[in-house]
């Protein structure tokens, strides 16, 4: 089975994660290709297979050499993201496409004008969706990559390797693949997600991340004869967003700026609620958005009396940098395998977070590897299988360098 083949199948599988549901994994679905997958690793001949009752699935390539080889691991998840039905995915492949908008149903077109990094792959072989779902390259492709390149690594036993441990995990989409994550059995010095973009991409360093849930609460009345008795807490849930800055948005930053994001508004005169995720790499402006935000709450507490706005701040995952600088060997090994398969490395920050930051956090330093996937989280991802190959052999790199240059 050649790489294009296995992703395909893969995507056949609806593995939407859910918000809120209060289980793990939050849709039963996502199990459904979990069992795919560890059968699929046992008729490998992949070791220690193992898939707890939270959906994280675990397995051995077992060492074949007699050096004493660091342990490493890679890391996919098998979730897609809630934004885009992953139902009935029909994936499409163009061969050697040609540079030109792509036509995904009547009417739904994925141009070149508005997305651009399609001409980054012309004369390959393009996998796209019908228009109407995701195509599930996050993170199937990685999934994928990893599993071809076990089983390269299965069919060549001149190639020297240590013991790799490889695992698929639930629920990365919704923040929480990492939480169940047991990484004392997984028993890795260091391990690589393979959930990234476009070729080249090499991510180690992320935003810090916090959630923040601000409530108001109004008296109602009747607006009629409201004058010095109402209170309207959708009005003053506008004025609090209002006393955020205005050009610390998503939509209006970049590389290393960070941001607040308003994710959710609900309100009526008497209760109204802003959900907001608040995003820096630096730790010290990451703390000062944080303390700015708590600041205007007390402003607004202090105009229309205690208890008006209440404010409930989470932090949610820090900065991997932060763990891997004293590590650069994790980083170079990596940019040495993209080199030696003709891959340059793009070293650029993630705009986001993986479970790989919390898992660094949590004693399993974890850089993020490309995968090809490209307009993820819509009707407009594709991927292209050249890519993935190149991700494949990127894989078998990390492995047989490690073996080579860094055994004790």
């Amino acid at each position: 089975m050649d790489i294009q083949e296995r992703f395909i199948r893969y995507t056949t599988f609806d593995t939407q994660s859910a918000e809120n549901t209060g289980t793990v994994p939050s849709t039963r679905k996502q199990l459904v290709f979990a069992n795919f997958l560890r059968d699929e690793m046992l008729a490998m001949g992949l070791d220690d297979v193992m898939l707890d009752d939270k959906g994280y699935l675990y397995a051995t390539l077992p060492a074949n050499t007699d050096r004493d080889v660091p342990v490493i691991g890679f890391i996919s998840h098998y979730d897609t993201s809630p934004d885009c039905s992953g139902c009935g995915v029909k994936a499409r492949v163009i061969h050697s496409y040609d540079g030109g908008d792509i036509e995904l149903r009547p009417g739904v077109w994925s141009t070149v004008n508005k997305f651009p990094e399609l001409l980054c792959h012309v004369g390959e072989d393009i996998i796209v969706t019908d228009g109407t779902t995701l195509l599930g390259a996050d993170d199937k492709a990685g999934i994928a990559e990893i599993m071809h390149a076990m089983k390269y690594l299965l069919e060549h036993p001149e190639i020297e390797h240590g013991s790799v441990r490889i695992a698929f995990n639930p629920d990365e989409e919704i923040g929480m693949g990492a939480h169940h994550f047991d990484v004392d059995a997984f028993g890795c010095e260091w391990a690589y997600t393979v959930d990234g973009g476009d070729i080249g991409e090499l991510e180690y360093e992320n935003f810090n991340a916090a959630g923040a849930v601000v409530t108001f609460t109004g008296v109602s009345v009747h607006p009629g004869y409201a004058k010095g008795k109402m209170l309207n807490a959708a009005r003053v849930a506008m004025e609090f967003a209002s006393m955020l800055p205005d050009n610390d948005i998503p939509e209006r930053t970049e590389g290393y700026e960070g941001f607040f994001h308003l994710t959710s508004v609900e309100g009526c005169c008497e209760k109204a609620r802003l959900s907001y995720i608040i995003r820096d790499h630096d730790s010290e402006r990451f703390a000062e958005r944080k303390t700015l935000i708590m600041q205007v709450a007390e402003r607004i507490n202090a105009k229309y009396g205690e208890g008006v706005c209440d404010i409930v701040l989470q932090d949610q995952y820090y900065n991997m940098l932060d763990k891997l600088r004293s590590l650069p060997h994790i980083v170079d090994i990596a940019q040495q395998a993209m080199s030696q398969a003709g891959v340059v490395p793009k070293v650029q920050p993630i705009r986001g977070g993986t479970d790989g930051a919390q898992l660094s956090f949590r004693g399993l330093p974890c850089p993020n590897l490309f995968t090809g996937a490209v307009n993820f989280h819509g009707p407009h991802e594709f991927v292209s299988v050249q890519v993935m190959n190149k991700a494949a052999q990127v894989i078998v790199n990390i492995i047989r360098t490690t073996c080579t240059a860094y055994h004790r």
